[in-house]
């Protein structure tokens, strides 16, 4: 079981990285505080000062077809907002 699923990378994310120094990760929704971070050290290399953990929970869409209402949702997932110490950095765009 891999803790850190992917990196989220948007627009919110880059500009929080570059002023706040914070990363954003997708993560296990199993996962907790002390996990992550000490997957992201280990992954990364750097110092995480602080992790706040949120609970993405699943749309539900619906749609009409000839057979009648189709309903399904999508998955559940969590987010962890990673603060690293100051003067470190991650590089999400090497691996890309």
């Amino acid at each position: 079981m891999s803790v850190l699923q992917k990196p989220i990378i948007t627009e919110k994310a880059t500009a929080n990285s570059e002023l706040q120094n914070t990363y954003w990760f997708e993560v296990d929704i199993n996962a907790n505080k002390l996990q992550i971070k000490e997957a992201v050290e280990s992954a990364y290399g750097v110092t995480v000062d602080s992790v706040r953990t949120m609970n993405v929970f699943p749309k539900v869409k619906s749609r009409f077809t000839k057979t009648g209402v189709v309903s399904g949702r999508k998955k559940f997932t969590k987010k962890a907002i990673v603060k690293v110490t100051e003067g470190e950095i991650i590089d999400l765009y090497s691996n890309l």
